[in-house]
């Protein structure tokens, strides 16, 4: 103790780093008090790292240090809120890198709407004023055959406001197979509770049956919700009534089927390769009276919850005190506005980085992968191969579905240390591992971003030592390799 006490003494105070000539330039640009807070919380971190014995009880020493590190926090600092990342995980929609990627058209929409004022809720016709939701209804209805819709910020909202409008006081049955639990530990079960109703248990978690919702149906009941099993499958031994037998159920009680479809498919995903996923339009049309599901999953859009069906009851939830706090900016309307303009025109595929990313030819992968492994410089002992791989969707979506696809194969260096080195560099690239190598997958990587992924590769690469026999080090973080909801 003693001795950690005698080497704080060394500790340069904050008003030393404050006077030197670090601290001095950055007062130029900053305002006194924000070049203050970093001091303090440069110090800070040297204390505890001296009390450590990380580092000398040389006060210079420390000054010194102090004052690169300074500069290194004000550099830090001035990076955006939100850092851009060169996505080389092979998982399309990644939750943890802010799921589906936007494309130049729909930026050009939300650089519109951003500029200057925009008739949000104006009506320019009637000269009155409007929803904040016209701009996207007749695209959301032509797309999906709803009567009216309504935009959320994401789908869990719009679960929510479902239940509150529909169900507050009553109860909302649901299928032990379908209490999920999704990003953020959101589970099915507290959101209804959460809204002043009761939730209805029926049937068992792989097995249920109309009769099971038949024998739950009460004057009490507020709404029949069924939630897609979109982000896990369960295998085997199943059975689960289908919208048509519910609304069968509901509809001569006036309960409402709502359907939760999630993922947001509004085209048929087999044209791209992958499993079956039904649509809204799909839904609506089985029997669903309101079908919620995300903009930013296999919509392609921005994040958002959309909302369709049967307008009596869109009407009640756009009513609801509840919408107010969940309603979408105008720069997410305009976003998802060009995004619904190019499902309209048939350019989806084409537009949509995240659609065109899945329906990407294995071949066109490959040779992205192979321009990028001709421009990687390799230190000694460094390896690289071109290697098949599979990429998945992500984003809680066709959890079972890959896709094929092309990766580079780093070996020869610890790739612990890679992973690590490509994560902090600049522009970060976020790859993932695969035994003592690393994986850099393809598909989700632009063309445009070859040349500086090869670059970051080769300066991280250089920086990194040859692989070590351990597993990994303790404090190390694990890569998001597969998505943290």
């Amino acid at each position: 103790m003693s001795g950690n006490h005698d080497a704080l003494r060394a500790l340069p105070a904050v008003a030393a780093l404050l006077e030197s000539p670090e601290a001095r330039a950055l007062r130029s640009t900053r305002a006194h008090a924000a070049v203050a807070e970093l001091a303090r919380a440069v110090i800070d971190e040297v204390r505890a790292e001296l009390r450590e014995g990380a580092l000398p009880a040389d006060r210079d020493a420390l000054l010194a240090l102090a004052r690169v590190r300074l500069t290194a926090a004000a550099e830090r600092r001035e990076r955006p809120a939100l850092r851009s990342v060169i996505n080389a995980t092979g998982v399309v929609l990644h939750t943890n890198l802010g799921r589906a990627p936007l494309g130049d058209e729909v930026m050009r929409a939300v650089r519109d709407g951003a500029m200057g004022y925009a008739a949000l809720e104006y009506d320019l016709e009637a000269g009155a004023r409007g929803h904040r939701d016209d701009s996207v209804l007749p695209a959301l209805r032509a797309l999906t055959g709803a009567e009216d819709a309504l935009v959320v910020n994401n789908c869990a909202a719009a679960v929510l406001l479902a239940c509150s409008a529909l169900a507050a006081g009553r109860e909302v049955i649901v299928s032990r197979g379908e209490l999920v639990e999704i990003g953020g530990g959101f589970r099915i079960p507290e959101v209804i509770a959460s809204c002043g109703a009761s939730l209805v248990e029926v049937g068992t978690t792989n097995r249920t049956h109309p009769a099971d919702y038949a024998r739950a149906l009460s004057p009490r009941t507020g709404a029949i919700l069924r939630v897609h099993q979109s982000n896990f499958s369960v295998r085997g031994f199943t059975a689960s009534a289908s919208l048509a037998e519910l609304s069968a159920l509901a509809a001569p009680q006036g309960v409402p089927v709502l359907a939760d479809l999630g993922s947001g498919a509004l085209l048929d995903t087999r044209d791209l390769g992958l499993p079956a996923e039904p649509t809204a339009r799909d839904a609506l049309a089985e029997g669903a009276d309101l079908v919620m599901f995300s903009g930013d999953k296999l919509l392609g859009g921005p994040q958002a919850g959309v909302v369709v069906g049967r307008a009596d009851l869109v009407r009640a939830l756009r009513r609801h005190p509840l919408t107010r706090a969940l309603r979408p900016g105008r720069l997410v309307l305009a976003a998802l506005g060009a995004v619904l303009k190019a499902y309209e025109n048939g350019r989806a595929t084409r537009e949509l980085p995240a659609l065109a990313a899945l329906a990407e030819a294995a071949g066109s992968v490959r040779a992205r992968a192979d321009a990028a492994a001709t421009r990687v410089e390799l230190p000694e002992g460094a390896a690289l191969e071109v290697v098949s791989s599979e990429a998945r969707v992500g984003g809680g979506t066709l959890p079972d579905a890959t896709v094929p696809s092309w990766a580079l194969r780093l070996s020869g260096r610890s790739p612990h240390r890679l992973e690590a080195a490509l994560r902090l560099g600049s522009p970060p690239v976020i790859a993932r591992r695969a035994g003592d190598a690393l994986l850099v997958d393809l598909r989700t990587v632009r063309d445009d971003e070859v040349i500086p992924l090869a670059q970051a590769l080769t300066r991280a690469l250089a920086s990194t030592p040859e692989t070590e026999h351990a597993s990994t080090h303790r404090g190390e973080r694990e890569a998001p390799e597969q998505e943290v909801e």
